[in-house]
């Protein structure tokens, strides 16, 4: 599923090539839904179009709206589901979903907003409603993920989390994993070499070593910026020893609690892809749960 970078890319690329656009934002749902406030599709009058808003059951029509709303040059909302004046289309799962459909001129409304995402900051931009009102959609940063480690659970991890269009960057002793993925990874020479990484609200840390000597430095780093999440491999026991040992290294019971141990929503995963799939579902979900998108009416 694109994320809104996508989207702003789409639009933006559309506007240089001298075509009409608009943006369609999931304004409110009722019961159950697909997809989120916030959540958009773009509509290009090329024919292109990027994005879903259901699972399949309005997206035709609502290209169809998006392109008369481009020729009329004016924003409408548009109601789908329970209650809603169309009748030939009604969602499976129930629901209903509101709609606003934003035409644009040129880049405009999405240029500062990716600008934003861009420099990973909050991207805030305003859309007029109708009735004279506005909304204002909040996107956060996309996921990005370090991880650090060694073992064929650091590879599967990266594959998954570019799958879902998650930044990652691995660090790892592992000259080989570093030979296989250039563009993404830095060869760690020492457990307390000078690592230079940027961290902020929308970034993981998973820890990946089976080979713990090589943590304690490394996650006292971690603790000490701004993230997200921080993640590391191994049992209770192993934990403990880990807490300790950076317990001893100067870091605080506070920060300590901040890991999470065993990693994971699945417990005692026997192979790399369960463990990695099992990480990337609980760093999404914590992402999730921190409201990176939000609709303020």
């Amino acid at each position: 599923m694109p994320g809104p970078s996508a989207i702003f890319d789409f639009l933006d690329a559309e506007a240089q090539l001298g075509h009409d656009t608009a943006l369609v934002t999931v304004v409110s749902v009722t019961g159950a839904s697909v997809r989120n406030p916030g959540a958009h599709m773009a509509v290009s009058t090329s024919g292109g179009v990027i994005g879903s808003l259901s699972g399949g059951c309005i997206e035709a029509a609502v290209v169809r709206e998006a392109l008369e709303a481009i020729t009329a040059k004016a924003p409408r909302l548009l109601l789908y589901g329970a209650g809603s004046p169309v009748i030939d289309i009604r969602l499976p799962c129930g629901g209903t979903v509101e709609l606003l459909v934003t035409p644009l001129a040129g880049a405009a409304g999405s240029g500062a907003a990716r600008t934003a995402l861009a420099t990973r900051n909050r991207a805030d931009f305003t859309l007029p409603v109708p009735d004279g009102r506005s909304i204002t959609v909040t996107h956060a940063p996309r996921l990005r993920i370090f991880i650090y480690g060694h073992g064929a659970t650091v590879e599967a991890l990266a594959a998954l989390a570019q799958a879902a269009d998650v930044e990652v960057a691995i660090l790892t002793p592992d000259a080989a994993i570093c030979d296989r993925h250039p563009d993404m990874s830095t060869l760690l020479t020492s457990p307390t070499a000078p690592l230079s990484i940027s961290s902020d609200p929308w970034t993981a840390h998973v820890f990946y070593f089976h080979d713990h000597d090589w943590e304690t430095a490394l996650l006292a780093a971690a603790l000490g910026q701004t993230s997200l999440y921080v993640g590391a491999m191994g049992s209770l026991k192993t934990h403990a020893a880990r807490s300790a040992a950076l317990s001893a290294s100067g870091v605080s019971d506070d920060e300590i609690a901040r890991i999470s141990a065993p990693i994971g929503l699945i417990p005692s995963s026997r192979d790399p892809e369960t463990l990695a799939l099992s990480t990337l579902a609980e760093i999404v979900a914590v992402y999730n749960d921190a409201e990176p998108t939000r609709v303020i009416l």
